[in-house]
Order: structure tokens, then sequence, then C-alpha cells
């Protein structure tokens, strides 16, 4: 009977393991968000560049657009960075930059050193507009059609081969319509 005892602590932890294991290889990786197919949220908030200017849904006015939501203490953010910047350079798309919970003067100086591949900056230093959203964190990047509505959803760095899975697609729709 003790020996039985001594097993039960073994087999918790291997039907954990399992249990935690069948979450890590389900196919979709990615988290839902209510907002696909409705409008992007109303809000008010300072741009980043200057505190003066107060930004709302209707500056984002640029469409199609990527909403890029990004801060400076994210690494996966530099590593995207790159590719928003090809973006900037190689495409009719706009894109639009979330700071999310960020300190403005080091958001301001790593635009400065890195390039700024967005048309501007909201700058949400408590997180409403990203609440709004659905955002859980840095990085998170929505493409929004001509009509202004969020088509696409993803979470984490985006790079080459994310743009052509996820987001290339939609940007040719709009062309083509």
């Amino acid at each position: 009977m003790k020996r039985f005892l001594n097993l039960i602590p073994l087999a918790v932890f291997v039907i954990l393991v399992a249990v935690l294991y069948s979450f890590l290889t389900q196919e979709n990786e990615q988290l839902e968000s209510v907002l696909i197919d409705q409008s992007v949220p109303e809000f008010k908030l300072p741009a980043l560049e200057n505190p003066n200017n107060i930004l709302s849904k209707s500056s984002v006015d640029k469409l199609p657009a990527l909403i890029n939501v990004w801060a400076t203490w994210c690494i996966a953010c530099r590593i995207e960075h790159p590719f928003l910047m090809q973006l900037k350079n190689e495409s009719t798309l706009t894109v639009y930059g979330l700071n999310y919970k960020d300190d403005r003067k080091k958001a301001l100086d790593l635009l400065e050193i890195e390039g700024n591949p967005f048309e501007f900056s909201i700058f949400d230093q408590q997180g409403k507009l990203a609440i709004d959203l659905g955002v859980y964190g840095a990085p998170e990047t929505f493409y929004v059609d001509k009509e202004g509505i969020i088509k696409e959803r993803h979470v984490g760095a985006l790079t080459q081969k994310v743009w052509k899975e996820k987001f290339e697609k939609y940007l040719n729709e709009d062309n083509d319509a």
C-alpha cells in the first residue's frame, strides 16, 4: 500500500505533462480576436511624437493599413522592426504604431536611432486602446482593410513569412477591388 501511495505524485506529474503537451501541440497557436470583421475601436489618445496632438479613429485614414503594437521593452518588437522598415519603403501599405505602456522619451529615442516605420504612433501609456483591441502584449499586428474593418490579427513578431502567410492576401484583395 505504501508503495502505491508513493506512485501517486509520479502519476499526477505524468498526467500534468501530458495535458500541457497537448496544449502546446494544438495547431492554432494564435489567440482569437473578437474584433475580426469589426471596425477599429473609437479612441482619443496623444501622438507619441507630440502629446498635444490628440489622435482618434478618424486619424487612421490612410487605408488599407497595419496597426502594429510595439514598445521599447519588447524584444520581439526589435526583431520585427527591420521588416516594418522594409514595408514602409517597399509597400503602398500604411503602418500605424500603437506604442504600448512605454516611456515616451525611450520610444522616441529608439525611433530616432532605428528609423521610424510608422505614419504616426499612438501613445497608449495606460493601455486603454490596447485593451479595446484585445491586445495581450507586444508585438501584435492588425490588418485594417480599405473600409476600416479589422481583417486579421497576428500575435508575435511580424516577419516576411508571417506577412506572406497572413496579411499579403488582404492587401492584394484591397488593391484588386
